[in-house]
């Protein structure tokens, strides 16, 4: 029944009556998941802004073939048609992103209000704002919320992740970009933090003009990350 709660906000009392449990048992239960890894409860973002917030946080699987296994979702055909399709690339693509950039806890939450407005992923690191939207579709553009959350957050940057391959401006600090070409230069950052010259930056990563250079050194293993990140290998055990 958790797996029907992918990539929502958890509504601890439903839960409770529906296993005839305490929403204190629930939260307990769900507390030990995150504890194994699991699932990823990740915490609503409060603004201090004059709209009402969700204040409860959303729960997400960490692993989609985990997830498909427990929908009884036996192949990517059945998937296809499934209507958990967009929550299961949510999900998968947030994890990603999570990993390869290292986000805290702390660091990453998602925004809603009881208004319509809402982000998938709000990142709050290195005292920047920035956000990334996840959308299963081949053409991403921008919308209302989008522009709204710009707006309140007050966010320098904004991301629209789809399962494509290209990157393209959406408009002023909007931009949208395929899950490897967003996850590579992070994950190229992680492979050799430490081991290259000129590291700047929180960790001592490499700053995004930094990549490039060092393409051309690495080439061979940078063939093995693409091979390893290949976007939405949604049936993976």
């Amino acid at each position: 029944m958790l797996a029907h709660y992918h990539g929502q906000i958890i509504n601890n009392s439903e839960l409770g009556r529906s296993f005839g449990a305490s929403d204190t048992t629930i939260r307990r239960d769900i507390d030990i998941l995150e504890g194994t890894f699991m699932i990823r409860q990740l915490q609503p973002w409060f603004a201090n802004i004059d709209k009402r917030q969700v204040k409860a946080p959303k729960i997400y699987f960490r692993d989609t073939g985990l997830l498909h296994s427990l929908l009884e979702i036996p192949a990517q055909s059945a998937l296809s048609k499934n209507p958990n399709l967009s929550a299961s690339w949510e999900g998968f693509a947030l994890e990603g992103v999570i990993r390869a950039r290292r986000l805290a806890p702390n660091e990453c939450a998602f925004w809603d209000t009881h208004g319509g407005a809402e982000l998938d992923l709000f990142i709050h690191a290195e005292s920047k704002r920035e956000a990334v939207e996840f959308r299963y579709t081949d053409r991403p553009a921008t919308t209302k919320s989008m522009r709204a959350a710009m707006g309140s957050l007050k966010l320098e940057e904004l991301t629209v992740i789809y399962p494509g391959e290209r990157r393209f401006a959406l408009g002023d600090k909007v931009e949208a970009a395929g899950l490897t070409q967003y996850v590579l230069p992070h994950t190229i950052m992680l492979l050799f933090d430490g081991v290259l010259p000129a590291p700047t930056g929180k960790h001592g990563l490499f700053g995004r003009d930094h990549v490039q250079t060092y393409c051309s050194a690495i080439g061979s293993k940078v063939a093995g990350v693409v091979e390893q990140i290949k976007p939405f290998d949604l049936l993976r055990a």
